[in-house]
């Protein structure tokens, strides 16, 4: 008998299936055969929902929230690049494997 490889499931998935259980409208042997993962592994997802469900509404800004740009360093860093580009340009050219026109 083989053995099945490890599976990672993704966090939306979790909660979907952890979402269905505390629902209750199917029991753990259904949901277990319609996602094809244990049922201690559904009971334990449910009772990591149940646990943190209050976090979700607890800092509402902290999800929307972008974290700061650097302007300048982006500006620099395109300058930077712009030079190396026109640089490399030119050397190609000069080495004839670039034409002039493009």
């Amino acid at each position: 008998m083989s053995r099945r490889p490890r599976r990672n499931h993704s966090p939306e998935f979790k909660a979907k299936v952890a979402l269905e259980a505390a629902k209750g409208e199917y029991t753990l042997a259904e949901l277990a055969k319609k996602f094809d993962v244990h049922p201690n592994q559904i009971t334990q997802w449910k009772a990591q929902l149940l646990e943190r469900m209050g976090e979700v509404f607890d800092r509402p800004s902290a999800a929307t929230s972008s974290p700061p740009v650097d302007v300048k360093a982006l500006h620099a860093k395109i300058g930077e690049l712009t030079l190396e580009n026109d640089f490399l340009e030119s050397a190609l050219t000069k080495a004839g494997l670039l034409s002039a026109k493009r």
